[in-house]
């Protein structure tokens, strides 16, 4: 081949140390999701400091005795029997609301996909109203009406939106359809009801931290004893998810068992947490994506959004018990924390051509 030469493409910079820029961004990503737990969890410390300490008579050194047990009867009263009780149960609604939404949203891919949007945080208010208002009930028997009722309105939900499998889409939609109904039920029932059976009912459906017994905090941290070891073993599942119906299927993940099962993990945490406090306003619903947009990476970032959870409800009820000058239940705090939230998220969707 006369005057033929041969044509060897260049090497592109960079092609040969690939691995190594892999390795150094999976380091630099692992640093980074490691400082923002550690300032997400130095901010609940912070928060609970506060729970316990502000407009307490007692100072820091009569604190810390009492909660090593060496305090006055009177100091372990108001902190045993007052303080722990709802902070804790802060602590858990919190953590739960978050895990829940953040499973809604990974499985379904959809950022609008939440228990308090679909209609199951709805559905546990129709049957504690119920039981309030038509049964006569209180305490544990509205925590277990209310627990029936958001399964039973997950389980139409997924029933509704089932064609030879479950999408993303069509679940949200038979969801905020079920939500409309579920909210008309209450209407009805509000307006049918005694006026001191409805303010009764009115108080624990825009979800309230309350005055709770230790029996309530430890029912609902015996459900997520139970509930965050089977998320922790199915999360890597759901995160394969994430690639698509056909990569999971081809990488070996039944998809369809994957979805139920967290779209059922959700539901329990969620009707637990409403079960417990009532359904609080939007914690499902921002968690995950504020604790996701703080991530160097994409996914389901369990300890991140349980910890934004945490911190929201903590820091909501601190200023609906302290800086309104009136005692504001939590629920309306975080309605008002979360609405714009909703506003501004339809808002960037819209603008980038992503509906939700």
């Amino acid at each position: 081949m006369n005057g033929a030469r041969a044509v060897v493409a260049p090497a592109r910079p960079g092609v040969a140390s690939s691995p190594a820029l892999a390795v150094a961004r999976y380091r630099r990503a692992g640093t980074r999701t490691r400082a923002v737990v550690a300032v997400l969890l130095a901010l609940v410390l912070v928060l609970v400091w506060l729970h316990l300490s502000v407009d307490n008579a007692m100072s820091a050194p009569d604190l810390l005795r009492t909660l090593t047990g060496r305090g006055e009867s009177g100091e372990k009263f108001v902190l045993f029997r007052l303080r722990l009780p709802r902070l804790l149960l802060g602590v858990l609604v919190g953590a739960a609301f978050a895990l829940a939404g953040g499973l809604f949203q990974t499985t379904l891919r959809n950022p609008l996909a939440s228990p308090d949007i679909l209609g199951v945080s709805g559905g546990a208010s129709l049957a504690a109203a119920a039981a309030i208002l038509l049964g006569g009930l209180s305490g544990a028997a509205v925590s277990l009406a209310a627990l029936g009722g958001a399964v039973a309105a997950a389980v139409a939900i997924y029933a509704l939106a089932w064609r030879s499998g479950v999408s993303g889409y069509r679940f949200v939609l038979v969801g905020v359809a079920v939500a409309f109904l579920v909210n008309a039920g209450l209407a009805y029932l509000i307006s049918r009801a005694a006026v001191n059976d409805v303010r009764e009912a009115l108080v624990w459906m825009v979800g309230s931290l309350g005055t709770p017994a230790w029996a309530d905090v430890v029912a609902l941290a015996v459900a997520l004893a139970v509930l965050l070891p089977a998320v922790g073993l199915l999360a890597p599942r759901v995160r394969i998810l994430q690639l698509g119906d056909d990569t999971a299927g081809g990488l070996g993940v039944r998809v369809e068992m994957t979805r139920l099962a967290a779209l059922a993990l959700a539901v329990a945490l969620a009707a637990a947490a409403t079960a417990a406090a009532g359904p609080v306003a939007f914690v499902a619903f921002v968690c995950a994506p504020v604790a996701r947009r703080l991530l160097p990476t994409a996914g389901l970032a369990l300890v991140p959004s349980a910890l934004v959870g945490v911190a929201l409800v903590l820091a909501a009820d601190l200023a609906g018990q302290h800086l309104l000058g009136l005692q504001v239940p939590v629920g309306i705090v975080t309605g008002v924390l979360g609405a714009p939230y909703l506003l501004w998220l339809l808002a960037t969707a819209n603008r980038e051509g992503r509906g939700a």
